[in-house]
């Protein structure tokens, strides 16, 4: 065998170990045959033998040569879509054929509006799993029951979408994740009574949906949590005073459903900086208990039933940039100084007998 044969055959063994293999070639072209994108052209890079190499929005593993990440987002800085001065618009579904790439750890197929069908029951196969992405689409269907296989996932987000039925119970058992965002969908049913199994979970996005019941105690006891958000649901019941004892909690946000009681105490020097409790039922007086540790950066108590005066030791708060308590049953003089100086009157109006600046001036008794 001559020296040009050997090289020859050295270099088709390189290349050959270097490209992605040949199912990996045809699952991504099967999973791309299931969507059209007609404007920019994103799939016409999508060609020769190596997916690998040059494949528009295809990561492959710089070890194994598979297929590691689908990374494709309809909105975008890439120059392919400012070239073409617009965002992407994508139609079809997510074909199970990407459940034919046991390697993916990352799917991102998100923002591009027309996309709709099933999230694939399959894609629950995929052990190495760390991110599923699919914002911004009109995908429906549920949640697939065994979700919870998924043990190394940490990013399950599929806001925005028309997703239905409950959360799935083996969601709990996502022990790696730390971003969930459910938002503005159709789901409906309860939040898990073990929710606190979610122990490296920092966001928690659930609003937007049609979730009944109440605030599991269990939520409140997941250490690493910063972001709640449940607003614009059918919860209802009294908001949990633990909820003000987590640790690094510092976005709550429980507008527009139907919470009861009175606002616990604990929120008002809680490590919470945006604490949005409006358009719910709560009853009783804004608690005392202001002081120093209360930095709010929005504290809005609007429409509900709240009675009585504005606390006085408000004043104390470090720092208030916006507050809202219209809409409620609340009477006395506003108090004067800080944050109550810089506030405009829409932020006291529609009460029983609130007076002072920036409302009418008090009579004098």
């Amino acid at each position: 065998m001559n020296l040009n044969v050997v090289v020859s055959l050295l270099l088709l063994l390189v290349s050959t170990a270097t490209c992605c293999p040949p199912s990996d070639r045809r699952a991504l072209l099967a999973f791309r045959a299931a969507l059209h994108e007609p404007y920019l052209g994103i799939f016409n890079s999508w060609t020769g033998q190596d997916c690998c190499h040059n494949w528009y929005g295809v990561s492959c593993d710089s070890l194994t040569h598979r297929v590691a990440d689908i990374n494709l987002r309809g909105e975008s800085e890439d120059p392919i879509f400012e070239r073409a001065h617009r965002t992407g618009y994508m139609t079809g579904h997510i074909s199970p054929a990407i459940c034919d790439l046991p390697r993916l750890s990352a799917v991102t197929i998100a923002d591009w509006k027309g996309i709709s069908g099933e999230i694939p029951t399959c894609i629950t196969r995929l052990p190495f799993l760390r991110t599923l992405d699919l914002i911004g689409n009109q995908i429906s269907g549920g949640i697939p029951n065994d979700i919870g296989r998924l043990h190394r996932l940490a990013v399950l987000n599929v806001a925005d979408n028309r997703i239905s039925g409950s959360i799935p119970k083996s969601l709990t058992s996502l022990s790696s994740l730390m971003h969930l965002d459910l938002r503005n969908n159709l789901i409906t049913g309860l939040i898990p009574s073990d929710f606190g199994r979610l122990t490296m979970l920092s966001r928690a996005l659930l609003s937007g949906n049609r979730l009944t019941g109440r605030i599991p105690e269990s939520l409140t006891r997941i250490y690493r949590l910063a972001d709640v958000d449940l607003s614009g649901n059918q919860l209802y019941g009294p908001i949990p005073p633990s909820l003000g004892r987590m640790a690094v909690l510092a976005t709550l946000n429980l507008d527009g459903n139907k919470f009861s009681g009175e606002i616990p105490q604990t929120l008002m020097t809680s490590s919470v900086m945006n604490l949005n409790l409006s358009r719910n039922l709560l009853q009783g007086k804004i608690p005392e208990g202001f002081g120093p540790r209360s930095y709010f950066t929005v504290l809005d108590l609007s429409y509900n039933n709240l009675k009585g005066p504005i606390p006085r030791s408000i004043s104390g708060a470090s720092f208030i940039g916006h507050l809202d308590l219209s809409h409620n049953h609340l009477c006395g003089r506003i108090p004067v100084g800080s944050p109550f100086s810089h506030l405009e009157a829409a932020s006291f109006m529609y009460n029983d007998c609130l007076c002072g600046k920036p409302l009418r001036a008090c009579l004098k008794s």
